[in-house]
């Protein structure tokens, strides 16, 4: 008999078209990190480094989902959901980051759309979610503006084979990621810490996106929906200084507005431009580039966890640290935490998406990710019982409500993540999903969380 849900109120205020999803990404799930002809990926190869993940995990065996995919894909049509968001392996379907399409990976891909359809879920595919093949980072990885280039082709081995069973096509996930934090914080693949290079990464993941969607649109044969997914949170000043206000203002301008001001506007952000200047750094813009990067797309995916407060000064009160650059010091709202110690702000959210109505006008929203991490107890039978879990859930959908009460164009939710997984550099440390895994036996037992979402799905279709 199933547990019930009933302690925390489902959720309510959506339409009955609103699309419900759940979402993966392709190294924190597969496995078989070395079958059918997959090479490495960065992450692979970063996930070797001592000390760089958490005990020392890779994503050799994952979830095992690249064996296990027909039994997950009957565990979402359980659960009564929409639509599936996964990504595609880069070194799977193109193993050296070149040439032609690897048969064997690109086929599992195509089996798991199969089934998604079979089974009245419709896919969503991210064509790029960190796993740069190896090669191409020893060519010079994304700070090389060939990597951009080599992305677009990439793309279209993957939209030639699907365009005709997939509707709707993101080109990366969260770019900010692979920028930031792997080029120039270093603690995500490739391990970088060079703050010019992120900038070139950040510039040549735009450029990439802008010439698949051309390619895809150019050879397509029907209408598709084309996409790119954003991490994104609020940036409020920590007090009400001229100091705080700046550090927000720098710090909304390097996590948002250098994104959608170029894919939207066609310009970087003045005003981070002349941040940049005074630093002695510049975006590697060549003519054209711009007009490439804002080609029209046609859906918004918005990553949200929680939203943060700066400071423009550090702990002992200064306003510069020791190389001279102004102090953008992150300080998280006093709220309730989850494992991560990620503050819970579901009201930024609602902000968050009103602002992105309000400010990029004209683009329908779809979260793409949304979800947490907390401290599961399965008990002997694998069940959680996760309330924080459910109830985080349950305000940021009511969130998402909210806003399109207000006027937000928001057309869908999917959270994350379908399965406990590779959490990146904390391995297997943080457990995101709604289904619980074991790691020893790969055995899923839907949460609490899983349940409730299924059974608020189901309502508000009734």
């Amino acid at each position: 008999m199933n547990p019930t849900t009933t302690r925390i109120p489902l959720a309510t205020g959506l339409p009955p078209k609103f699309v419900w999803g759940v979402a993966t990404a392709s190294y924190q799930i597969e496995g078989a990190a070395a079958e059918d002809g997959r090479t490495p990926s960065i992450w692979d190869t970063f996930s070797r480094v001592p000390g760089a993940v958490h005990n020392g995990d890779t994503g050799d065996v994952a979830c095992d989902h690249y064996h296990r995919m027909p039994q997950d894909v009957a565990l979402m049509k359980s659960l009564g959901v929409d639509s599936y968001r996964f990504s595609v392996a880069w070194p799977r379907v193109q193993p050296h980051g070149r040439g032609p399409v690897n048969e064997a990976g690109l086929g599992f891909y195509e089996r798991l759309v199969d089934e998604l359809l079979g089974n009245g879920i419709t896919p969503w595919v991210t064509l790029y979610h960190w796993d740069l093949p190896q090669e191409l980072e020893d060519a010079g990885g994304w700070p090389h503006r060939d990597t951009a280039y080599r992305f677009a082709d990439y793309a279209m081995l993957v939209f030639d084979r699907l365009q005709d069973r997939v509707d709707t096509f993101t080109t990366l996930n969260e770019p900010w990621c692979s920028a930031w934090l792997g080029y120039h914080v270093g603690v995500h693949a490739p391990g970088r810490r060079d703050f010019d290079a992120s900038l070139a990464a950040t510039h040549h993941l735009l450029l990439g996106h802008g010439l698949a969607v051309q390619a895809m649109r150019a050879a397509e044969t029907r209408p598709h929906t084309y996409g790119i997914t954003l991490n994104m949170g609020t940036a409020d000043p920590h007090g009400d200084t001229e100091a705080d206000r700046d550090a927000a203002r720098r710090a909304d301008g390097m996590g948002l507005r250098l994104y959608l001001d170029p894919l939207r506007r066609g310009e970087y952000p003045a005003d981070v431009v002349a941040d940049l200047a005074a630093r002695g750094s510049a975006m590697p813009v060549h003519d054209g580039d711009l007009e490439v990067i804002s080609t029209p797309f046609d859906v918004l995916g918005v990553n949200f966890y929680f939203g943060q407060d700066f400071a423009g000064t550090d702990a002992d009160g200064n306003t510069h640290d020791e190389q001279g650059e102004p102090v953008v010091r992150a300080v998280l709202p006093d709220t309730p935490r989850t494992a991560m110690d990620w503050p819970i702000t579901p009201e930024r959210f609602t902000r968050l998406l009103l602002r992105l109505h309000r400010d990029y006008p004209g683009l329908p929203l779809v979260v793409t990710e949304n979800g947490a991490a907390f401290d599961d107890q399965p008990d002997e039978t694998g069940y959680v019982a996760d309330d924080d879990r459910t109830a985080y859930l349950a305000s940021h959908i009511a969130a998402v409500a909210a806003a399109r009460e207000q006027g937000a164009d928001v057309r869908g939710y999917f959270a994350w993540s379908l399965l406990d997984n590779f959490e990146w550099a904390y391995g297997y440390a943080k457990r995101f999903g709604i289904v619980h895994v074991d790691y020893a036996t790969q055995e899923r037992t839907p949460k609490q969380s899983a349940l409730w979402y299924r059974d608020s799905i189901a309502a508000l279709r009734a």
